[in-house]
């Protein structure tokens, strides 16, 4: 058993796929995960966690890998997207399996170790706020788009945590109408924010990659 995992902590990921985790209590969690082509530095590749939305089933997480995980692989990130192994998104102790994914997956030679960047979508965003609070050291930044913070004790851990927030104008379950108010609690709290409410576009939009590619640029590296 040693020698498969071996085996397969040192084969490169060679294409978009759903693979399954066994995690240290016994049970499993399921993500969708790619690699770059190309070979990465000694390093290994950086790693992005991308959450979507909603339940976070396998559906939702293959969609949230096809929007917006190529363009990560396609400028060198590795790319895990976890499906909830129950349909609650990825908080509670959903966070903690999210966590402990990411320490498997960084025993690979082909994915770097130290600080993950943090993807979510709706409820991803969410989610991903609420696991870089709980160890914001182990992060390099939060990407919520879009997301929303309503509890003040809970972000406080993220005083100087980079996080990127956009939220639709034309939003239809209502975000826009809470874009201030979280504004002001993520710059209350102390986060490096760079936010914006983004005129014209819903719940769940495209992103402006030469945006984002700025905001990466500012990251400390892991």
């Amino acid at each position: 058993m040693k020698c498969l995992l071996t085996l397969f902590l040192l084969m490169p990921i060679t294409a978009f796929t759903q693979t399954g985790f066994q995690l240290a209590d016994g049970s499993e969690i399921r993500a969708y995960l790619d690699t770059p082509d190309t070979v990465s530095e000694d390093s290994g590749h950086p790693l992005v966690v991308i959450m979507g939305g909603g339940s976070g089933d396998a559906r939702i997480a293959s969609s949230a890998f096809r929007s917006h995980g190529e363009e990560f692989i396609d400028r060198g990130w590795a790319v895990i997207a976890p499906v909830s192994p129950n349909g609650q998104s990825f908080w509670g102790d959903n966070a903690a399996k999210v966590r402990e994914l990411i320490a498997i997956m960084q025993q690979r030679q082909d994915i770097q170790g130290g600080a993950v960047l943090l993807m979510g979508v709706s409820n991803g965003g969410i989610s991903a706020l609420d696991i870089a609070s709980r160890n914001p050291q182990e992060y390099r930044g939060v990407i919520a788009v879009p997301a929303l913070a309503s509890n003040a004790a809970t972000i406080s851990p993220l005083k100087d945590f980079p996080v990127f927030l956009r939220i639709g104008s034309e939003d239809r379950l209502g975000w826009a109408n809470r874009y201030d108010a979280t504004v002001q609690l993520l710059e209350n709290a102390g986060v490096i924010l760079d936010a914006r409410l983004l005129q014209g576009v819903g719940h769940t939009f495209p992103l402006d990659w030469l945006d984002l590619e700025q905001w990466l640029a500012t990251l400390a590296s892991g």
